[in-house]
């Protein structure tokens, strides 16, 4: 058993510690928004908050969550976030939607740590985040956008 902290809840999950993340938000705490795209850390759907920093949930095991600070899709609220999130609506950032979730957890450590990227600068912050839709363009809009909100 072991204890985490997800969203500001407390969990005592059932999980062996080498246990994935990913599988332990998904599957023993019934947070899906996570999602799971390479099990290998190269796309980034998996992307999460660990007291602050996005980290690939898929290869994170859970004995390196207990004593930090998880933050899911689901429970992401500060103002920079919801920026984030009006962003990608009013440019329509989402095709599919698969990846959305990665590339909002990434994009709002980008912003936090950059209130105001450069093109150059969101393709390096953001190159760990695939899309498999290509709405990169639109990506890279959304977040200039969030920038001056």
């Amino acid at each position: 058993m072991a204890n985490i902290k997800v969203n500001g809840k407390e969990y005592n999950v059932d999980a062996t510690p080498d246990t994935p993340l990913l599988w332990v938000l998904r599957e023993n705490v019934g947070l899906t928004g996570t999602k799971f795209g390479c099990g290998g850390a190269f796309c980034g759907a998996c992307t999460i908050h660990m007291d602050g920093e996005a980290v690939r949930s898929c290869v994170t095991p859970l004995s390196r969550a207990i004593g930090k600070t998880i933050v899911t899709i689901e429970g992401v609220e500060d103002d920079i976030a919801k920026k984030v999130q009006q962003a990608w609506i009013e440019e329509d950032v989402p095709q599919c939607g698969y990846c959305q979730s990665g590339q909002i957890m990434a994009a709002t450590v980008l912003l936090r740590e950059n209130p105001n990227p450069s093109d150059d600068d969101i393709n390096l912050g953001m190159s760990g985040n695939i899309c498999r839709c290509g709405t990169y363009d639109r990506i890279r809009k959304a977040i200039h956008k969030a920038s001056k909100m």
